[in-house]
C-alpha cells in the first residue's frame, strides 16, 4: 500500500526550500521536473490541469482536461470538442489560465497566455491513439447540449459503435485541440507556517524569459 508516508518521501519537496538556483532558465523543461516528480510520486493523472474560459457576460469557468503536450516549439496541447462550452468561450474570448495542483506534494503550476487550434494533422494523430471506446465517445457526445437522459447518451453511444464496426475510426470534424502558448508561468511550493514559495517566469521584450520571486 502507497500510504501518505511514501507520497511524502516520493515528492521530497514538502517544507523543503525552493530557490532561483534550483530552477530551470525554461518554463517548459521545469514543467517536466515537476510532471516527472508527479509521475515518480505516483499521483492519479498527473497532466491533469484546469482551463480557464469567460462567457459572453463576463462570468468565467473552469474544468479540468489532461495536458497531451507540452514544449516550447508547440506551447501546452489539450484536447476537446469544438461544440463545447468551453471551445465556443475560447474561442471568442482566445486567451485562459491553466492550473495544475498537487496537493500531496504542495505545489502548483499556472499558466496564462493565448489560445489558439491545434492544426488538424495533429488533432488528427492524437485521435488515432486514443482507445477505440473513447473515439466512440467523441462521436456520440454532443458536448454541453442538453441530455435529457442517461439512456439517450447510451443509445447513441450504440448507434454509433454499429456505424464504425469493423471500421477505422477517423476524427470527427466537431473535435480536435487547443495549443497555449503561455506568457507566463508560475511555480509554487508550500512551505511551513505558509511561508511559500512562489517564482514567475515572464518573457522579456526580447522574448528571454526573466524569473522574479513573488511574495506568497
Amino acid at each position: 500500500m502507497f500510504g501518505i508516508t511514501a507520497w511524502i518521501h516520493a515528492a521530497g519537496c514538502v517544507s523543503r526550500p525552493l530557490n532561483p538556483e534550483d530552477l530551470s532558465p525554461d518554463p517548459y523543461e521545469q514543467l517536466t521536473l515537476w510532471l516527472d516528480k508527479a509521475r515518480r510520486a505516483r499521483l492519479p493523472e498527473p497532466n491533469a490541469m484546469a482551463v480557464c474560459s469567460v462567457g459572453e457576460d463576463g462570468t468565467p469557468s473552469q474544468r479540468m482536461v489532461l495536458m497531451k503536450h507540452h514544449s516550447p516549439e508547440n506551447g501546452v496541447l489539450f484536447y476537446t470538442n469544438y461544440a463545447s462550452r468551453k471551445a465556443k468561450e475560447l474561442e471568442a474570448h482566445p486567451k485562459t489560465s491553466l492550473l495544475i495542483h498537487y496537493h500531496l506534494l504542495q505545489r502548483q503550476i499556472r499558466m496564462t497566455g493565448p489560445v489558439e487550434r491545434a492544426t488538424r494533422a495533429e488533432s488528427e494523430a492524437y485521435f488515432a491513439t486514443r482507445p477505440r471506446s473513447s473515439q466512440l465517445g467523441a462521436w456520440a457526445s454532443r458536448q454541453s447540449d442538453i441530455l435529457p437522459d442517461r439512456a439517450t447518451f447510451e443509445a447513441r453511444f450504440e448507434k454509433v459503435k454499429k456505424e464504425f464496426e469493423g471500421k477505422d475510426i477517423p476524427c470527427p470534424e466537431f473535435w480536435g485541440g487547443y495549443r497555449v502558448r503561455p506568457d507566463t508561468f508560475e511555480f509554487w511550493q508550500g512551505r511551513a507556517y505558509r511561508l511559500h514559495d512562489r517564482f514567475v517566469y515572464a518573457r522579456d521584450p526580447a522574448g528571454a524569459w526573466t524569473i522574479t520571486r513573488l511574495y506568497p
